[in-house]
């Protein structure tokens, strides 16, 4: 059952089997209680879905192509993929816990209570403390950034970029806590200013400025997370200083090590700590150089088409080797980087837009940028470097078997696939400003129909009363009615997540039912 609520007056739908023509024949409408949207029907079967080829769609002019029919299991299934959950969550919090513990325990038990009957004593101790906090939270932001998979596995990216984040706001505290403290306790002693008494330790202590550097890199790493200042960013700019927290693992190195009142003897703790410095290594190794190249090797991906959805909006089709036994779920992501001129260097997060048929992948970008702009122009045999699958906004991680999606704008390309996945008889609510916003809609129009899906356009500006009234919290009750029941997955523009986000709460659906897509790590 497709529907198009509108804030706008009256709009035909499409009927599939026109190719996209007006399809006034197919519509019934009706008033609802609110007057607030109008709901059209279109019946009949879609007699030109899709075509299976063996090769991605080659389009006679932007905009014209005919898309395959993603194969496999898919689009005819009635249950959705097995269930994965986060098996090792709680594990790795325990140990993560238990690190922290361990990392403050010596210092606690070599630390005799009446040391610290001084302000100096009490100042520096505070200080050490903060520091052994920073320097193992700084060891734990590196392994969440690792990318690992068994991390990715276990926890998730989403819930990794959500540890990654708090974990980076209590390490910007600790660490300008661990040099204040510090500082102001050996100025204290010596009875210099605080700047005084920074400028000694710059200049007479080995590994001091380093150490200083590490501080300023975690201080505008800080300042940089806050959302505004990061949405200003360009997101090349942002993914370049985010990668700096490795410059500040090697330059807090040195200075640890050699005035960490517990690390600079040898011992079990020095030990324990380089053994953690180690594991660290080998997992950032393991996760941001080996996997993806063996990945690489393997499937040896390559751009095969661009195809113009919208003129804003493109899908990019790519073939590789062994396709069929690439492991990857709808709504999962990858990072992808394309070989050529201007753009090797970059590297961004796509969600696939179509779920998986063993022949070819499509992801579905809408240009905001220049690199996106720059993607347009990619030539069919270009050469892709990409990292993945991650992510888990996919039907193997739903609580239940009902489904409520929500989209905005671009966001509807891992919604799209994911409707291939999910169990049959879920709810779409797509929110687009204009119908000329609305992407892939054909695609979803049949998926509908396929998979017995209720899909709601919801079209008009945030300020009409449509579009408000229907995402509330009695909205959404009115147009699901057993929507605490369902799982309810999120993509779209930060404004709509927050306000889908608080509604969705409100009305009383469970946090854990509610899944977010999320690109940061």
């Amino acid at each position: 059952m497709t529907t198009w609520p509108t804030s706008t007056g009256h709009r035909s739908g499409s009927d599939p089997r026109d190719g996209g023509q007006q399809a006034s024949a197919y519509e019934r409408s009706y008033r609802t209680d609110d007057s607030a949207v109008r709901r059209y029907r279109m019946a009949g079967s879609t007699a030109d879905r899709y075509r299976t080829e063996d090769s991605p769609p080659r389009a006679a002019r932007p905009g014209s192509v005919t898309r395959p029919r993603s194969e496999g299991t898919a689009a005819t299934s009635t249950e959705g993929p097995a269930r994965r959950g986060p098996v090792g969550r709680w594990l790795v919090v325990l140990l993560l816990w238990a690190g922290l513990l361990a990392a403050v325990l010596p210092w606690w038990l070599e630390t005799p209570p009446a040391s610290l009957n001084s302000q100096f004593a009490s100042l520096t101790a505070a200080g050490r403390i903060s520091g052994l906090i920073a320097g193992y939270l700084l060891l734990v932001q590196v392994l969440l950034m690792s990318r690992l998979r068994l991390l990715e596995r276990w926890i998730g990216t989403e819930q990794l970029s959500r540890w990654h984040r708090d974990v980076g706001g209590t390490l910007f505290v600790a660490v300008l806590a661990h040099v204040a403290l510090i500082v102001a306790g050996y100025a204290a002693v010596e009875r210099k200013s605080f700047l005084g008494e920074a400028t000694t330790l710059l200049r007479d202590y080995e590994h001091m400025v380093g150490a200083f550097a590490a501080a300023g890199i975690v201080v505008l790493l800080g300042f940089t997370g806050v959302r505004f200042i990061r949405n200003a960013l360009p997101y090349e700019f942002w993914h370049f200083l985010h990668l700096s927290s490795y410059a500040v693992l090697l330059l807090g190195f040195g200075h640890q090590f050699t005035y960490g009142q517990q690390l600079f003897r040898p011992g079990p703790v020095r030990t324990g700590w380089i053994a953690m410095y180690a594991l660290v290594v080998v997992a950032v190794l393991a996760g941001r150089v080996l996997s993806p190249l063996v990945f690489n090797l393997r499937y040896r991906i390559r751009v095969a088409d661009v195809v113009a959805e919208s003129p804003d909006t493109i899908s990019i089709y790519l073939t590789g080797r062994k396709l069929d036994r690439l492991n990857v779920l709808a709504g999962q992501f990858f990072r992808w980087r394309f070989l050529s001129a201007g753009r090797w260097w970059q590297s961004h997060p796509f969600s696939l837009s179509a779920a998986r048929n063993g022949r070819w992948l499509r992801l579905t970008v809408k240009v905001v940028g220049g690199h996106t702009a720059e993607l347009r122009r990619l030539r069919p045999g270009t050469r892709v470097w990409t990292s993945g699958p991650c992510g888990t906004f996919t039907a193997a991680h739903r609580v239940g078997e009902g489904a409520l999606l929500i989209a905005g704008g671009s966001g509807i390309a891992p919604i799209r696939a994911l409707l291939e996945e999910l169990p049959p008889g879920a709810v779409l609510v797509y929110r687009a400003s204009t119908p000329n916003d609305v992407l892939l809609r054909r695609e979803l129009d049949w998926l509908a129909q396929a998979r017995e899906t209720e899909l709601w356009y919801v079209i008009g500006s945030r300020h009409d009363p449509g579009p408000q009234q229907i995402l509330t919290p009695r909205g959404l009750r009115r147009l699901v009615p057993d929507l605490t029941e369902r799982d309810v997955y999120l993509c779209g523009p930060q404004g709509l997540i927050r306000e889908s986000v608080r509604a969705l709460r409100k009305a009383g659906v469970p946090r854990r039912q509610i899944h977010q897509a999320t690109f940061e790590l």
